[in-house]
């Protein structure tokens, strides 16, 4: 019989954490569900105890293969995925019993290809604050993972236009309608109709591969239902100081994203389309990949970055902008003429 919904679980060097990630699934009050573990040629016991959970339960399905990274990983898992729903999530995260009924529900209801939920804001600063004191994060149980929520009760908000609540803005604590905005664009906190993202792969070898990703998916015009309710729970990475090699690899990255998505929306958007994409998400990333430039330690690292902005430049990423930008496209400028 086919599951309603597959969710996909990318696993690699987790398995500190992905018993208690597992057991999220394998607790959740939805029961007809397909979990996929993808082993992305992890060097620890996370294949093999993924393989527990699927000889005790023939729902769990567990791909082997060589590591390719997360966008690799969850390429390989929507392959294997029969579900007429997707979900994703991380393997050092966890879900909230209810999550998968609510967001069906929602789907179903609404005639929604996408239902987006939150993660538990309390949850991950609690851990940080934690961390930064030396006490123990790893036994810390959310607050809300027991609240049993009355599906009834749930308020939600469903429209056409995807960018009348997805943005990467920061809006005002007082406005009444922020707690049904999409946030940022975390692909593990949504449902997704599969027919909506089959043919929408993930940029392999990059990180914040999340952005063109989103950013594809959002020029489909999928109808959205919004429940503002904190369903997953986000770990943070508690790394320490990030190399001048790595600050690289994120400009590089993400500049790739970029470009990726702004050739999409040239070729593919309407005009007030990619003037709510640019508006709401292209500029908030373009910033994002400039600062990480006075991270940079040397030379060579600061020559390839620019070669990453004047690629940027040379497409016409840079030829329109929001006023509220102005001086951020002049010191890119700047940077690539120096």
């Amino acid at each position: 019989m086919v599951p309603k919904i597959s969710i996909i679980i990318p696993m690699y060097n987790v398995e500190k954490y992905l018993r208690r990630c597992l057991d999220s699934v394998l607790n959740q009050t939805f029961t007809d569900w397909q979990a996929i573990c993808v082993d992305d040629g992890s060097p620890d016991k996370a294949g093999k105890i993924a393989e527990e959970y699927a000889a005790r339960d023939s729902r769990f399905v567990v791909v082997h293969k060589e590591n390719g990274g997360l966008s690799d990983a969850r390429n390989a898992g929507l392959s294997k995925a029969v579900g007429k729903y997707i979900m994703y999530l991380d393997s050092d995260d966890f879900v909230h019993p209810q999550v998968m009924e609510i967001a069906y529900k929602f789907a179903e209801e609404n005639k929604s290809d996408i239902v987006s939920f939150q993660y538990d804001r309390v949850y991950r600063p609690r851990l940080m604050v934690r961390h930064f004191l030396h006490l123990d994060t790893d036994n810390v149980v959310p607050l809300g993972i027991k609240k049993k929520y009355n599906i009834d009760k749930i308020k939600t908000k469903t429209v056409n236009d995807i960018f009348e609540v997805a943005t990467e803005r920061t809006h005002n604590k007082n406005n009444p309608n922020r707690s049904f905005l999409i946030k940022h664009c975390q692909v593990w906190k949504n449902l997704y109709k599969k027919s909506l993202i089959q043919d929408t792969p993930f940029i392999k070898g990059i990180v914040f591969e999340d952005f063109p990703w989103w950013s594809a998916v959002m020029l489909k015009r999928p109808r959205v239902t919004v429940v503002p309710l904190p369903l997953y729970y986000y770990i943070p990475n508690f790394g320490g100081i990030v190399l001048s090699e790595k600050q690289l690899k994120i400009i590089k990255s993400l500049c790739v994203g970029i470009e990726d998505a702004y050739q999409r929306y040239k070729k593919f958007a309407d005009k007030e389309q990619m003037k709510k994409w640019q508006e709401n998400f292209l500029w908030f990333f373009v910033n994002k990949a400039f600062k990480k430039v006075s991270k940079l330690d040397n030379d060579k690292d600061v020559n390839e970055a620019k070669k990453c902005f004047e690629q940027l430049n040379k497409s016409g990423v840079f030829d329109s902008y929001p006023e509220q930008w102005y001086e951020l496209v002049c010191d890119i400028q700047k940077f690539i003429n120096k």
